[in-house]
């Protein structure tokens, strides 16, 4: 069982959180995003891409599998929580909604390689919060505001963790 997964939009800074943590608890961080990665041989993007979300999203719940049943603190990808079958292994999971400000998450995703941000990411953060929100709220046991500081940041992530 992994010690702490995270969730969140794209641009709530998942991956730089989920590191930083991992190096203060020293123990191993794994994206689900490389495993999905390895598991296909290509990105996530181009397999999203190639494949569609349907399939895509399936073989995202046996990247979410693989990880956590290591002892490791697992960055998602932001949409892992469409599937019922990934919300069930988050549930069982210390899974922490990492969330901003909408503004705040399309200054951080820039103009990286997101399909599902293509064209008007302002727009798009904004209709996938709308969907997605309340399916981190399902699966989280608390939320953190990443707004601020890293250092900040790791500390509420630590204090939630523990409080669980």
């Amino acid at each position: 069982m992994a010690r702490l997964v995270l969730v969140g939009l794209p641009g709530a800074g998942k991956t730089t959180v989920a590191r930083a943590v991992g190096e203060r608890l020293g123990c191993d961080v794994v994206d689900t995003d490389d495993v999905l990665a390895s598991m296909v041989g290509a990105s996530t993007p181009d397999h999203l891409r190639a494949v569609g979300e349907e399939a895509f999203r399936d073989d995202e719940v046996a990247a979410l599998r693989a990880s956590v049943a290591r002892d490791v603190v697992v960055s998602t990808g932001g949409g892992v929580v469409t599937t019922e079958a990934a919300r069930a292994i988050l549930a069982e999971q210390v899974t922490l909604w990492l969330d901003a400000p909408d503004e705040v998450l399309v200054t951080r995703v820039g103009e990286g390689d997101r399909p599902l941000l293509a064209g008007n990411a302002r727009a798009a953060v904004a209709a996938l919060r709308a969907r997605r929100a309340s399916w981190y709220r399902e699966v989280s046991r608390s939320s953190v505001d990443t707004a601020r500081p890293l250092e900040e940041v790791v500390e509420d992530v630590l204090r939630a963790m523990m409080a669980t």
